[in-house]
């Protein structure tokens, strides 16, 4: 029993693409004494030579066939985003607790069918949110309090990458609103600059269902897919806090994420990838680093003491999850006009450019405006057209 406890067996169920991250998490943490890798689900075969913690362990393409042979006292779960919520109750039902890649679901109704499933297993479920394991969120919280900043006028995030082709095609639920009639909802909001809204929301304290309403979504695609690739959105915590998220995948540079929450007297923007927090006053420019804690290691603690309160249980994504479903149920994404771009390269790394995005995403972040408000040519459309509210 000795072993269950100290060093947990553990399976990893989808090992490509961002599963080859969890992997070589697992694999550090196994080459710690913390863990024990039991075995990998994925229907896709997998190159024995990318890590030594693949020497006999078995890799099966179902993961029913996985629970029973390894039975696993952790999974964790990478794989597309409309397949969460089944593959997480078949690993409860099979007595293992999980960690879940961000997002949780795809849907409201898949996500509370997930989160009834956890409470009734009695089991953990720990949703893969980095950005919530970082002490700098508490920081942050530590400077509202004290009144570093004075009275929160609202909260706003930025969100600045570059994506190729590759990206739109590295599988096919990739930039896809729904895949063969089920929703996948993979857009800029939804999956790569989740943690941009997630973490803006921690800031707030407004992470639980209902603790956001009067939600407005704006999505443009400039890349030729179904799901948007820059898009805003824009809402008003139950605290009465307007939060507002620019994103793009068409950007001029890549520039590090962030959230800012600006005040009366100032403002502190969190670098949420680095765990970096800048205060600015009219007296005080400061910035500190903090450190994460490892999402995986958190599960582990709970596993070990059923009292450890975890770092994102799925009722600390429900926020969250109203937002998803504000993108899933707004009107298709509008496309934007070949005039207002510029494509880079050829082939499978080409990608497009929006000129001026970048400037347009960090002035919604500072103003708490929308991009149909800031008038671009791209963006100049019906109204009710182009915002779903929710």
């Amino acid at each position: 029993m000795a072993g269950v406890v100290d060093r947990p067996r553990v399976a990893l169920v989808g090992a490509h693409g961002h599963g080859q991250w969890h992997l070589r998490n697992i694999e550090r943490l196994a080459a710690e004494g913390h863990l024990r890798l039991a075995g990998i689900c994925d229907p896709r075969p997998l190159d024995r030579g990318v890590s030594a913690a693949l020497c006999g362990v078995p890799i099966l393409p179902r993961l029913t066939d996985l629970l029973t042979e390894v039975t696993p006292q952790v999974t964790v779960i990478c794989t597309p985003i409309h397949t969460h919520t089944d593959l997480t109750l078949e690993a409860l039902a099979a007595g293992s607790h999980v960690l879940l890649e961000k997002p949780p679901a795809a849907t409201l109704a898949d996500f509370d069918r997930l989160d009834a499933g956890v409470r009734a297993s009695g089991l953990a479920c720990q949703i893969g949110f980095q950005s919530l394991g970082s002490s700098a969120v508490s920081a942050v919280h530590s400077l509202i309090a004290d009144g570093a900043i004075g009275d929160v006028l609202g909260i706003g995030a930025a969100g600045i990458w570059q994506r190729d082709a590759r990206y739109f095609t590295r599988a096919p639920w990739a930039g896809r609103r729904q895949l063969d009639g089920v929703p996948v909802v993979d857009g800029a909001l939804t999956n790569p600059f989740a943690h941009a809204t997630i973490t803006a929301l921690a800031l707030d304290g407004s992470l639980e269902r209902g603790a956001v309403d009067d939600i407005e979504v704006e999505l443009y695609r400039a890349n030729a897919i179904e799901a948007d690739d820059t898009s805003c959105l824009r809402l008003r915590t139950a605290r009465g806090t307007p939060v507002m998220v620019a994103v793009t995948l068409c950007a001029e540079r890549t520039q590090p994420p962030y959230v800012t929450v600006h005040g009366s007297r100032g403002t502190i923007t969190l670098a949420y990838k680095e765990g970096k927090v800048r205060l600015r006053t009219a007296a005080v420019d400061r910035t500190d680093i903090y450190p994460a804690a490892d999402l995986l290691l958190d599960l582990l603690a709970r596993i070990r003491n059923p009292a450890h309160r975890l770092l994102v249980p799925p009722e600390a994504t429900g926020a969250f999850m109203a937002v998803v479903e504000a993108v899933r149920t707004a009107p298709d994404p509008r496309s934007i006009a070949p005039a207002y771009q510029r494509g880079i390269g050829s082939g499978a790394t080409s990608r497009v450019e929006i000129p001026g995005i970048d400037d347009m995403v960090m002035r919604c972040a500072e103003e708490l405006t929308t991009f149909s408000e800031l008038a671009p040519g791209w963006a100049a459309m019906d109204h009710d057209d182009a915002k779903g509210r929710r």
